[in-house]
């Protein structure tokens, strides 16, 4: 029966797998292995469905209003090159959600390089962001401390769907909460909360959370909100002042953080080719995250993501299909600096400034004898003729972040009885109830942020 299911789970036949998982259930009760399994697949099979829901036709119509008239046989090519990225499900052909916004970023960057320059270059947000990281270069000049402090008040909403759970039912919530541990953030103090009881994960967890509960009530949405403030510092490193020293290969740190992390920190033989490729015989560990970096500009454009919890090998997405989210990206990246001896270490949360906010994920990269620098490889060179400004988040990152995370798929704190819905980073929350995990479309998320200075 096992075998059956994942047969049809790998033929895009989600009608099947539902229906075999209910069967199982009902009776196999005396294997649970095969009815953990059977629930996982049909669990996967709902995830899945929920990122492809455009029919072709739909498709169709919003490409002709994105890009304008096209033929079937660009349509073909666009497909065959994975640019509209599309999946067979139950008999028919689903396109990805985002699928056409990123159809429209991929063709901007490959076929209109300078157009896609252009838009950078005056792109409000990007033109903060330019600003903002020349004072912090500025500020940065005979100092390495945390920078250019900026304040801010957050206000974080999870909207329960009325009727999600049963009456009566004990909802369970895990909503972001700062990393207080890292020298960039601090002054990390809570204003409100809607639970008088409530949990705080421990400074040494790998997740930023704060764990509450609610009752639900019949047909009234159940709402929890967290409200605080919190003091979040740039960093710049010049990379040409970056003199590392030989790395201690036996040390704990350099053990830990040069080893894979299956399934999405992996050294598979096309990571191996492809980081040989950019990095041969280097053995310098700033030349060598230079030239990936490098590598990721010219090549990796930035592009909306599937559910992470659906990919099984992100890296290999990646680069097969060129393209990614930040998350994705990072993963490629550290998966590419571990392989050639290189401790790298993921950070992630939010990007919090004015124009923009948005969940982001980014890293940290440690020299021997200058410590952990941070990178950002999703965010693009910026629009300047000055080399310390254009290749900035090489070597540095903005104020404006929400540290939640400093790891990946950790354990939630209380720990969860279900999986998660990210099984692997924490920034919009999880919820849960007795009867299994609450998905994405079961709940709605909002932040509000205050500059306090």
């Amino acid at each position: 029966m096992a075998s059956v299911i994942e047969e049809e789970f790998n033929s895009g036949n989600f009608y099947r797998v539902l229906n075999l998982a209910d069967s199982i259930k009902e009776n196999c009760k005396a294997d649970p292995v095969l009815i953990t399994k059977a629930d996982s697949l049909a669990d996967m099979a709902q995830r899945i469905k929920l990122d492809f829901t455009l029919s072709e036709e739909e498709a169709i119509k919003l490409m002709e209003a994105r890009i304008g008239p096209f033929s079937m046989e660009e349509k073909s090519a666009w497909e065959e090159k994975g640019w509209l990225e599309y999946r067979i499900i139950d008999g028919e052909k689903r396109y990805f959600n985002r699928t056409v916004s990123n159809l429209g970023l991929l063709k901007l960057f490959h076929e209109d390089k300078q157009g896609w320059l252009k838009e950078n270059a005056v792109d409000p947000a990007l033109v903060f962001r330019l600003r903002h990281t020349g004072d912090v270069i500025k500020s940065a000049e005979n100092n390495n401390d945390p920078l250019v402090p900026v304040k801010m008040k957050v206000d974080y909403t999870l909207t329960v769907d009325a009727d999600a759970v049963p009456d009566g039912e004990v909802i369970r919530c895990w909503l972001p909460w700062p990393k207080s541990t890292h020298p960039r953030q601090k002054q990390v103090d809570l204003i409100d909360i809607s639970s008088h009881e409530f949990t705080f994960a421990p400074d040494t967890a790998i997740h930023g959370t704060i764990y509450m509960e609610a009752t639900a009530i019949k047909g009234t949405p159940t709402v929890f909100k967290v409200s605080f403030r919190y003091q979040s510092s740039a960093a710049y490193f010049n990379p040409e002042n970056i003199e590392p020293l030989p790395y201690d290969r036996y040390s704990r740190l350099h053990l830990k953080y040069t080893s894979e992390q299956p399934p999405q920190i992996t050294f598979s033989d096309n990571l191996r080719k492809l980081t040989d490729s950019i990095a041969v015989n280097e053995e310098n560990p700033v030349i060598v995250v230079r030239k990936i970096y490098s590598w990721f500009k010219e090549n990796i454009p930035w592009t909306g993501a599937l559910e992470y919890s659906t990919m099984p090998d992100i890296p290999e997405y990646v680069i097969r299909n060129r393209r990614g989210d930040c998350g994705m990206q990072t993963f490629l990246f550290m998966s590419m600096l571990r392989y050639k001896g290189i401790p790298v270490r993921w950070q992630s949360g939010w990007m919090v400034p004015e124009i923009g906010k948005n969940l982001h994920d980014w890293c940290e990269i440690y020299y021997e004898g200058t410590g952990w620098i941070p990178a950002d490889i999703s965010y693009d060179l910026q629009a300047s003729e000055n080399t310390a400004l254009k290749n900035f988040f090489m070597s540095g990152v903005d104020s404006y972040r929400m540290i939640l995370n400093e790891g990946i798929a950790g354990r939630l704190h209380p720990p969860k009885k279900f999986p998660r819905s990210e099984p692997y980073d924490f920034q919009r929350g999880e919820v849960e109830w007795s009867g299994g995990n609450l998905y994405f479309d079961r709940w709605d998320y909002s932040m509000k942020i205050e500059y306090l200075e």
